[in-house]
């Protein structure tokens, strides 16, 4: 029997009613997993509503009183670890080590933010009036409205909720239809605390349905949103008629660029690990390689030899695997037709490059295609597949001017021995986040964020925390 979801408003679970129901499919079977409602914007703005009824109380509450709910859940978290992991494998198609990984990195991220109980400061500014004083405090926004992307689903509830609720907001959060699974045992984990009513509410639903109702939503004091561009972008127009604050993390075409002096096996090893992970579903994956004219040759035989290496299948069937399925077929087929596209356009393929037949499941080979040219659209566009476009160049500022050449930026990184080269790397190129002589993974106490169109504000750390505050000056005048 298929499991059907129910929205959790205002500390309980809400019965489906005359909602539309949305089936949800396990990406390596292409079967039906679960069902959740498509909700409808008269039952949002009740979810809104309570949200904003109960975020009076909950910012009256001290700041450690609020981190302790924050504990409290990343208690249930590490108790359920096996079966929130075994759900995410299941719906999203992601290797078993991999959301294990995230399961566990989702605790500790909860932990960490509510460490800052004790850490959030405000300001005192000297004034150009004698006896007087001017203050500056960080209170909450309000109401915040979470939506959330398929690829690291556990993980973002808690890059949302965990800086929103400490700093004294309230949120509605909307998971990503393809992966709704993990989000519901979450409200089921947080119904078990002692968390106050309204103060987290959950949603189901379609982007259009669901997502546009919150958008929409006057009394939403924040969006904060992971995905692509384009829905980024309806969002940021959607929040233009309520003067909504935004924060959007958008796409990412991250450039790798390898020096003829780079560790060659280092940085084969650090871009493979940084295209393979999640089935090259990231936005902060390595997207194209620059590599000097000089080492091409071998460093282009060793990534492709690399690639080959790679194992992929049903990851609900088999642990050792490197990779499971794209999220679902209209990914792959976006997948297959750009890597046709590039081959097409004189691109060679040294390996892969074409969809993989496993009986089921949406998988493409790992693949490596070699001289691709600065303006093919392969260069260009975000894959979200295991596929890494090569380039070459005579000098780092070529390589430069061309990991530059993006509509996207948000990460980047770079493969050399020269402390010049990588200095110049920091200093030139225009992303959010540049790794040397390592994979792109971020830290929670860093600041994830983007330039250009990998979106506005950031997460993580002292800056993506005050991302969920706004100002408020004082003037004392003795």
């Amino acid at each position: 029997m298929t499991v059907t979801h129910r929205n959790f408003i205002n500390g309980r679970f809400i019965e489906n009613s005359n909602e539309d129901m949305v089936p949800v499919l396990n990406p390596a079977t292409e079967q039906v997993i679960s069902q959740i409602p498509d909700t409808s914007a008269a039952l949002v703005g009740e979810a809104v509503a309570a949200a904003k009824s109960a975020q009076k109380a909950w910012e009256r509450r001290p700041t450690i009183e609020r981190a302790g709910f924050l504990r409290q859940i990343s208690a249930k978290i590490r108790e359920n670890a096996p079966a929130l992991a075994s759900t995410i494998v299941e719906e999203q198609g992601k290797i078993q080590g991999l959301a294990e990984v995230e399961v566990a990195f989702t605790a500790d991220y909860l932990d960490y933010m509510a460490e800052w109980a004790r850490r959030i400061e405000g300001e005192i500014i000297t004034s150009d009036r004698p006896g007087e004083n001017i203050f500056l405090f960080r209170q909450a926004i309000g109401v915040v409205g979470g939506i959330l992307p398929w690829n690291f689903p556990f993980f973002l509830i808690a890059r949302k909720l965990a800086p929103a609720l400490v700093t004294g907001n309230t949120i509605v959060i909307k998971p990503s239809e393809e992966t709704p699974n993990n989000a519901a045992m979450f409200a089921e984990l947080l119904a078990q605390t002692d968390m106050p009513a309204g103060v987290v509410n959950m949603v189901f639903g379609k982007g259009a349905t669901t997502g546009s109702a919150l958008c929409d939503n006057e009394d939403v004091g924040m969006l904060s949103f992971t995905g692509s561009v384009e829905t980024g972008s309806r969002i940021m127009a959607a929040a233009a008629r309520n003067i909504t604050k935004v924060n959007l993390e958008l796409g990412g075409k991250a450039p790798a660029i390898v020096m003829a002096d780079a560790d060659i096996d280092l940085a084969v090893n650090a871009i493979k690990a940084s295209r393979v992970i999640n089935s090259g579903q990231v936005c902060n994956c390595a997207e194209r390689v620059y590599v000097d004219r000089r080492v091409e040759d071998e460093f282009v035989a060793k990534l492709a030899a690399a690639m080959e290496t790679t194992k992929y299948g049903d990851p609900s069937r088999q642990r050792d695997l490197d990779m499971g399925p794209l999220i679902n077929r209209a990914g792959l087929e976006k997948v297959d037709g750009l890597v046709k596209r590039a081959i097409d356009a004189g691109a060679e393929c040294i390996t892969g490059g074409a969809v993989a037949d496993l009986g089921s499941g949406a998988y493409f080979q790992p693949t490596v295609l070699r001289g691709c040219k600065q303006d093919a659209e392969i260069m260009q566009k975000e894959v979200f597949g295991p596929v890494l476009p090569v380039n070459s160049f005579d000098t780092l500022d070529e390589a430069i001017e061309r990991a530059n050449d993006s509509a996207y930026g948000l990460t980047s990184s770079i493969y050399t021995r020269d402390i010049g080269s990588a200095m110049r790397a920091c200093n030139e190129i225009k992303f959010g986040e540049t790794y040397i002589n390592r994979e792109n993974f971020e830290a929670m106490q860093g600041f994830h964020a983007g330039v250009r169109k990998s979106g506005i504000g950031g997460a993580d750390g002292k800056h993506g925390l005050y991302e969920y505050t706004q100002t408020h000056v004082v003037y004392l005048q003795n």
